[in-house]
């Protein structure tokens, strides 16, 4: 069956046609995801860790969740051992987390060209692009409702950048297309104009399963029944609630051996305590009830343990970002999904300016970097992130995506080879030399420092000479630089042809619905 399995696979990377075409593409270097070589920071003792835990469990048990409009879930928890009294559960202490425990810890998600798999869990990090924006803003044409057009954009943005390793899901809602039909198009954008892998629809169970048909032709029926080819992002309506459309895709998916990232949507304040540990654990026992459900579907079926976290201006009501409270909540939630054996999804390039700027810039690389340094395994929102979300930004993709490439430089920790400790080089330049010219120097200048593709170190003449550019000016440039040189990766005509088949079909069984 494996071997069968392979050999489909390589019809579903793109077959013959597909390699002959592949031949003469335009090529570019796409970094592998990050293997950490740092520690974690880890800021929750021993004592903190078990007090969290032991409350979660409590929580559970004495208040309980609710799984709304479910019946089968219902079913399946009373015949797990919790106590059901409408559609609120309590879980007895210690049955969440005990059902959690046949969740891998961690697992390899599919893309169609295999040198862009990549292995959720562990020390690794894995980079996904911002989900979700109805709104798009670029220098031009201000902030609009996002189309089709704009994700496309996105996802041949994501396709060409070196250092993000995931295509996503729902980079923008392409307004412009039936809220019941647009799934299709952002899935065939994701399939065809990008070859890393990516997340299917979660917003109706129907479209869940559309998403697991397509990526049966893409990859074909054995090979997907087999192996994980989606991550996709299931949010629990926090506080304490289970709602069915989300708890439906999340069947489909674990049925399916697909995985999902369970994740409270939380702003601290509103839908959370104002304090660290009450967040934090009501942050854990909503993912320990999520993936333990996700386990009680199918054992075994690969879950991500998610952790959306913000604070909120108490004067405005508004969301606030890159702030400590999120980040000890981020580092601590850390700490619980690693004890849980689970992989983690968190942080991101969050930010709540309205447009790519300082406020942008800070609050983005306080988050970007909480979330190299507290272990997370998968980041969504990576790049292009703007004002709490709700817009997503070409220039601002490109900036983030530049800056992705700063934390694989961080992540791989200190040389401390032969050639790291440079001792040659000391020895030869001596007292009052120079390193410039010496062979260690000639030898690893190239690789010796991380660098920037967007970002502008010329003298102040030059700069000025060129226009005095700022980053937004630059980062514009990038974009059209990038969409100009875009060339779709190869894709074999016949999966194209049933993928085009197959949307026009499902499209053509229901009528247009906007809400």
């Amino acid at each position: 069956m494996a071997e069968a399995a392979t050999r489909r696979r390589g019809r579903g990377a793109g077959g013959g046609a597909a390699r002959r075409a592949e031949r003469t593409a335009v090529r570019f270097e796409a970094a592998k995801f990050i293997e950490r070589q740092i520690p974690n920071l880890e800021i929750l003792n021993d004592e903190a860790l078990a007090i969290i835990e032991a409350n979660a469990e409590i929580l559970l048990e004495e208040t309980g969740v609710v799984f709304s409009e479910n019946p089968a879930a219902l079913e399946r928890w009373k015949n797990a051992g919790a106590d059901v009294q409408g559609e609120r559960v309590r879980i007895p202490r210690g049955l969440a987390r005990q059902l959690c425990a046949t969740a891998p810890s961690s697992f390899t998600q599919h893309a169609r060209n295999p040198e862009r798999s990549v292995v959720i869990g562990g020390n690794n990090l894995v980079l996904a692009p911002v989900y979700g924006p109805p709104f798009v803003r670029d220098r031009q044409g201000g902030r609009r409702y996002a189309t089709i057009e704009d994700f496309r954009n996105f996802v041949k943005l994501g396709y060409m950048s070196k250092w993000l390793h995931h295509s996503g899901g729902t980079v923008c809602e392409p307004t412009d297309i039936p809220v019941n039909k647009r799934h299709f198009d952002m899935l065939h954008a994701h399939m065809t104009l990008s070859d890393k892998p990516f997340m299917g629809s979660v917003t109706e169970p129907s479209r869940a399963r559309d998403s697991v048909e397509m990526c049966e032709i893409l990859f074909g029926k054995e090979f997907v029944a087999e192996n994980t080819v989606m991550t996709s992002l299931i949010n629990v309506n926090s506080p304490l609630t289970f709602d069915a459309t989300m708890m439906g895709a999340l069947e489909v998916y674990a049925e399916s051996n697909q995985a999902c990232i369970v994740s409270p949507f939380i702003v601290g304040g509103a839908m959370a305590p104002v304090s660290v540990a009450g967040t934090l654990t009501q942050v854990l026992a909503e993912v320990m009830t999520g993936v333990a459900y996700s386990q009680m579907v199918r054992p075994g079926a690969p879950v991500i343990a998610g952790a959306f976290v913000t604070s909120i201006d108490m004067n405005s009501g508004a969301p606030t970002f890159g702030t400590p409270e999120a980040a000890h909540i981020t580092y601590g939630a850390g700490q619980l999904m690693r004890r849980l054996g689970l992989p983690y999804r968190s942080a991101g390039s969050f930010n709540g300016s309205k447009l790519p700027d300082a406020q942008a810039a800070y609050e983005t690389a306080n988050s970007l970097n909480v979330g190299l340094l507290a272990g997370v395994n998968f980041m969504l929102h990576a790049c292009g992130w703007l004002e709490g979300g709700l817009v997503a930004s070409p220039e601002k993709f490109v900036m983030d995506a530049d800056q992705l490439g700063a934390l694989h430089g961080m992540a791989k920790g200190v040389d401390v080879s032969e050639n790291g400790q440079a001792m040659d080089a000391i020895r030869e330049v001596g007292p009052g030399g120079h390193y410039l010219g010496c062979a260690h120097t000639q030898a690893n200048f190239k690789s010796a420092f991380w660098r920037s593709e967007l970002l502008d170190y010329k003298p102040f003449e030059t700069w000025s000479d060129e226009g005095g550019r700022d980053t937004y000016t630059l980062a514009e440039a990038r974009v059209q630089k990038l969409l100009g040189d875009y060339v779709a990766p190869a894709l074999d005509p016949e999966i194209a042809g049933q993928l085009t088949e197959y949307i026009a079909r499902r499209k053509a069984e229901m009528p247009d619905a906007f809400s």
